[in-house]
């Protein structure tokens, strides 16, 4: 089936109420923490309290002599048991052909603490208070030493090293495109647009912190994880073949509800390898929940990147090259996925929505004594977008050009296209999202509205974002030769029961995104069924085949796909069935709503008939099929899916006191084929609060002497609240996607990927009157107000 006919399909666009909702409002969900098995002890951790230090000793004895404490562990202990080092995911090769530098990430510290919240010690007791007060007894032996946080820092000559592996503190330099076009073109150029920024650093705040439950049966010599997470098939193989060496059969990972993720719950931490491993050690379950606290130390951050840009244009504003110089700031470790975020997933997308002929991007990756970076809502993407959406902006104001036609001068228009860095986009319509846009946000009367600000003492500006990404992160060949260390498919089973009810076991993971309801809309389109009939299952080892989990909005074109796939092979071997009932053959039975038919005959069976049969096989071409009524499908895509979009922000500015306020937001989409728009709604709606939220408010920030981390409560870094946003206007283009069979793209990062540029570029054009032309996210009423008293100087 093509996704033409998909989206015919009865259930495909309407907005079914998502059916795990009963669940949470009624408080019957079950998080890792609701867990309580028999003989639970509770684990704290001992973290460091230095961004960067000698351990020259751990002195566990007054811990371990603590009422209720029943082990203390420590990195010779991990060391002792051969317990490896976290892996990183993905090998990124330098532009001399060596590897990248990947120093160990031992689960708890051996030698050096390397961040504050760094993992020292652990400590395992009775009850959690017993534990908290037992890490209190535990004497570290710390030697301080100087510290790095900024990448400017790292790469200075005598900065400390943050490994002896990478004295220099690089970790791998990185190239894409023609270094020798792009020159060429700058040097035919008109003229040259340049831009410095910063895309600032986030901590990922989850509804629910981070949790864990290590628990080992002695009787059959198996362990059992139950965790927070994304993708418990690949926190189970990490974890078994590069860290403990367990037969994955022997190990269950169970990631039951989640609430949240945002990326940072797609990596194999410390503390879960922890508690996995001293579980067997005093063989009794041990639970570790994170604290909101703790969590601001030791999860992985999000971006952190210093860029230069550069555009080259002719004289009527046409692009003729990109170059782009970024540091990435890693942190003190390789976190699973960080060396691919800003590479693979960022400098891919410098292309962006234009025909811009040739980009190149080079990456200087660099360790710092800080929380390791990794993927955070759209992971290299919006890092991309905002440097892409920064310049074209700047450049339009440059030439004397609209933030809208500067965009439509230089749109993509003609399908497949083949950008200039490895990228291949196979669909898209991007002026009519912009005209769209514009007529949505009534961009025709914002002069008028800014002249009513101006009367009431307030500056008014308008900001443009038009936005491109690469979901789905596949197919796993190319992944392979560009570095990646594990497969990129997905898996789906369909399980069919007696009585016509359907079971869906799917390695894509729900944290928030509605699957449960968005799946089993996909399966009763396609068996005639209602979406009440299916049940979706996920989120166990032990249950699901296997899965690559959900991150990079993949889970219904990559997720769905696989689905869609075991559907074909049901409604095959149903149609042979049904073929036998009505003694017909295979090939003249049709199959629609549910109800199989002899062409050219009034012959008819329901699935529901054909599914007993398959269970009850009296009547049954046992010579030709096996009973049953259950397929399994693995979906490897053939490209990435490209979702994009225009996003226009209007916003008001008090000059006085430098308070910027979001008046009004319009987000229009291309995300293929739309299953549930009420789910897509609410994905959009948390991603621009999100991006937002970085572009006004959220900036992580270590102090760059000490290396302390500065914003380490919500009373230092600002969380958005609802009243900080206006209505969202929403509107849809659709172009289905022309690599899947149901033609989705993917819609769960892209509000966080084209807002940040949206509201900057609107702050910028605000103060352009007083003369500000920079300003780094966020855009806090003291930097703004700042940069006014700076230009009015």
């Amino acid at each position: 089936m093509g996704a033409t006919d998909f989206a015919k399909l009865p259930h495909i666009g309407e907005s079914v109420r998502r059916k795990e909702d009963y669940r949470f409002l009624t408080g019957a969900g079950q998080y890792t923490d609701d867990i309580a098995l028999a003989g639970t002890t509770y684990a704290v951790f001992v973290r460091s309290p230095h961004a960067h230090a000698r351990i020259n000793g751990v002195d566990k004895s007054a811990a371990l002599a603590a009422p209720g404490v029943i082990g203390v562990f420590d990195g010779a202990d991990v060391a002792a048991d051969k317990i490896a080092g976290l892996p990183c995911g993905w090998l990124i090769t330098s532009t001399d052909g060596t590897p990248m530098k990947e120093p160990a990430h031992p689960i708890l510290a051996q030698g050096k603490a390397r961040y504050v919240g760094d993992h020292v010690a652990m400590v395992v007791a009775e009850t959690l208070e017993q534990a908290r007060n037992a890490a209190e007894l535990v004497n570290v032996d710390y030697e301080p030493l100087p510290a790095v946080v900024d990448v400017r820092d790292a790469q200075q000559a005598g900065a400390s090293a943050v490994h002896t592996e990478a004295p220099d503190n690089h970790c791998y330099k990185w190239a894409i495109g023609d270094k020798s076009q792009v020159d060429a073109a700058f040097a035919n150029a008109a003229h040259v647009t340049r831009l410095d920024l910063t895309n600032n650093r986030l901590v990922p705040n989850a509804m629910e912190p981070r949790a864990a439950i290590g628990h080992y049966n002695r009787a059959t010599d198996e362990y059992t994880l139950y965790v927070a997470n994304q993708n418990p098939h690949v926190e189970r193989l990490l974890m078994t073949a590069f860290v403990m060496g367990l037969p994955e059969h022997k190990v269950r990972v169970i990631a039951p509800d989640v609430g949240g993720g945002f990326g940072s719950k797609i990596y194999l931490y410390a503390e879960d390898v922890c508690l996995t491993w001293a579980s067997k050690k005093l063989n009794r379950p041990i639970k570790w929940t994170c604290e909101r606290a703790e969590a601001f130390l030791c999860d992985a951050h999000g971006r952190d990147h210093v860029s230069h840009a550069e555009l080259a244009m002719d004289q009527d504003g046409k692009f003729l090259a990109l170059k782009v110089h970024t540091d990435a700031n890693l942190g003190a470790y390789l976190s699973t996925f960080a060396s691919a975020v800003p590479t693979i997933l960022y400098a891919t997308l410098l292309a962006g929505q234009y025909t811009t002929p040739q980009v190149y991007v080079e990456v200087d990756a660099w360790f710092t004594n800080t929380a390791p970076v990794d993927a955070y809502r759209g992971a290299g993407r919006p890092e991309a977008t905002y440097l892409l959406e920064r310049i074209v902006t700047r450049a339009a104001w440059d030439m004397g050009l609209s933030q809208d036609e500067i965009r439509r001068r230089n749109f993509i228009t003609q399908f497949p296209y083949q950008t200039p860095v490895a990228l291949q986009y196979d669909t898209g319509d991007y002026p009519a999202c912009l005209e769209q846009a514009n007529q949505l946000a009534d961009v025709a009367g914002f002069p008028a509205r800014q002249a009513a600000s101006k009367a009431r003492g307030l500056l008014r500006g308008i900001g443009y974002s038009s936005y491109i990404e690469a979901c789905g992160l596949a197919p796993s060949n190319i992944a392979g030769a560009l570095g990646a260390r594990a497969g990129l498919f997905e898996c789906g089973e369909v399980r069919v029961h007696p009585t016509g009810s359907v079971t869906v076991f799917t390695g894509s993971h729900s944290h928030g995104q509605g699957h449960e309801t968005t799946f089993a809309q996909v399966v009763a389109s396609r068996l005639g069924l209602t979406p009440d009939q299916v049940d979706i299952v996920h989120g166990d080892t032990g249950r699901v085949p296997f899965g690559m989990g959900t991150y990079g909005s993949r889970s219904i074109s990559v997720g769905g796909a696989a689905i869609m796939r075991a559907l074909d092979k049901i409604e095959a071997k149903a149609k042979k069935i049904a073929a036998h009932l009505m003694e017909a053959s295979d090939a003249d039975v049709d199959f629609t709503n549910g109800e199989f038919t002899v062409k050219g005959t009034d012959k008819k069976v329901t699935f529901g008939q054909v599914a007993l049969t398959a269970y009850v096989p009296h009547n049954y071409p046992l010579d030709k099929l096996e009973p049953g009524l259950n397929e399994t499908a693995f979906y490897d895509p053939t490209n990435f899916t490209y979702p994009a979009g225009t996003y226009i922000c209007e916003v008001e500015i008090d000059p006085e006191t430098g308070v910027v306020r979001v008046d009004r937001f319009t987000a229009v989409d291309d995300f293929g084929t739309i299953i549930n728009p009420m789910i897509v709604e609410g994905q959009v709606h948390g991603g621009l609060v999100q991006g937002i939220g970085q572009a006004l408010l959220e900036n992580c920030v270590y102090d760059r002497e000490t290396g302390q981390l500065v914003t380490g409560s919500f009373m230092d870094y600002t969380m958005p609240r609802a009243d900080d946003f206006p209505e969202f206007k929403l509107g849809h283009v659709c172009t289905p996607c022309t690599t899947n069979p149901l033609g989705t793209k993917g819609c769960g990062e892209a509000g966080a990927i084209g807002s940040p540029p949206a509201v900057i570029n609107a702050v910028l054009d605000a103060l352009a009157p007083l003369g500000v032309k920079d300003l780094d996210m966020p855009a806090s009423p003291h930097r703004v107000w700042e940069a006014i008293q700076a230009a009015r100087s």
